[in-house]
């Protein structure tokens, strides 16, 4: 594994594993539900570096427990917290695992994002309805989150240019999503992968769309 992701791998997995042995029990649920988001996001963070390093397949069984622990911790999350689902689709997402996505799709259904008001929650609902090939919904969702001045419009673009197979829209707004990365200085977990486009483009090829990218910031 080329050495910068190396280093990224390790970091994480040492958190993960760090997590793992200072988790709270159920006694004491906030501080467990939050220590599980924080393990959830450094497996995410492993499975990110392995996905950069070409190592795919070992990179799924990270974002597979990614997704395991934002399940894991929603149970006591506060109301309102749909990063959660979120951050376990884009998981099962980037882990190449379209029946466990749609599962965890189902999930942040049932757990009653399509009647959030917040636009995170509407962000939940139109991915989950997107990864089940309910376009039509997820156009409506979209679309709302369209024009926002808070939350991304390059993402929302893309997102209702996806649900409508707008290709030529869609490459102007995931070139632009792929941009807002390039100009960021955070990352999860400090890891430098635009996991957006990736989850994106994943969704744009299982209909038969797509745009040609190139970033350092992209998995070959």
């Amino acid at each position: 594994m080329e050495s910068g992701w190396a280093r990224h791998f390790e970091r994480e997995r040492g958190r993960y594993e760090d997590g793992e042995t200072r988790l709270p029990g159920i006694a004491d649920p906030d501080e467990r539900q939050r220590q599980l988001t924080r393990m959830g996001n450094a497996a995410g963070g492993a499975g990110l570096a392995l996905l950069m390093a070409g190592r795919r397949d070992e990179a799924a069984d990270w974002f597979a427990r990614a997704a395991e622990r934002y399940r894991d911790s929603f149970v006591d999350a506060p109301p309102g917290s749909w990063g959660r689902p979120i951050g376990a689709v884009k998981a099962r997402l980037l882990a190449g695992d379209r029946e466990a996505a749609a599962d965890e799709a189902r999930w942040a259904l049932s757990a009653g994002a399509a009647t959030s008001d917040s636009p995170i929650g509407r962000y939940a609902a139109c991915l989950a309805l997107l990864v089940l090939g309910d376009d039509s919904a997820a156009g409506e969702f979209a679309s709302a989150l369209v024009g926002r001045d808070d939350f991304p419009d390059d993402v929302a673009r893309a997102l209702a240019a996806l649900a409508v197979s707008d290709e030529a829209e869609y490459r102007s707004a995931v070139a632009d999503v792929l941009q807002s990365f390039v100009t960021r200085d955070d990352y999860l977990e400090d890891i430098p992968v635009a996991d957006t486009v990736v989850v994106l483009q994943t969704l744009a090829a299982s209909r038969g769309l797509g745009a040609e990218l190139a970033s350092p910031l992209l998995p070959a």
